[in-house]
């Protein structure tokens, strides 16, 4: 073979085990990204059963209930709503008609049942024990 055919070949070669590096690692990215879905979502296309997936929506007022065994709640997006259980702490921003993220899957009842609990907050959160300076007062001596 000659220097100028080797060349070529070895381009050629390059670009195809490049090609088929990138498509391995995308399609791996693609299947462990998980988005949440809405109630309206996942009512109108049921994920296959035990499926894990991440439910997002507002916390229905007055849902929450605090058992022995964890809490119970509802997860509505004013369209529908999934009735939800999780066993563990709740997050501190967590409460009625504030937006959460459950990561589980479906019982065999149609309960969806949370193994991680996230709380959605808007831009404007402030900690409860941070409170805006409404006054300005000199500082005394």
């Amino acid at each position: 073979m000659k220097l100028k055919h080797q060349r070529l070949l070895f381009i050629l070669l390059s670009i195809i085990a490049g090609s088929v590096a990138l498509y391995l690692i995308l399609s791996s990215l693609s299947e462990n990204l998980l988005y949440y879905h809405t109630p309206s979502q996942v009512l109108g296309n049921p994920p296959p059963a035990g499926s894990v997936f991440k439910l997002g929506g507002i916390v229905k007022k007055d849902t929450l209930i605090k058992k022995e065994a964890g809490y119970s709640f509802t997860v509505t997006d004013n369209e529908y709503d999934i009735k939800v259980t999780y066993k563990g702490i709740l997050p501190d921003l967590f409460k009625e008609t504030q937006g959460v993220i459950a990561t589980g899957a479906f019982d065999k009842h149609d309960v969806f049942v949370a193994s991680e609990i996230l709380a959605k907050h808007d831009e404007n959160y402030m900690p409860p024990n941070v409170k805006p300076e409404t006054q300005n007062t000199p500082p005394t001596m």
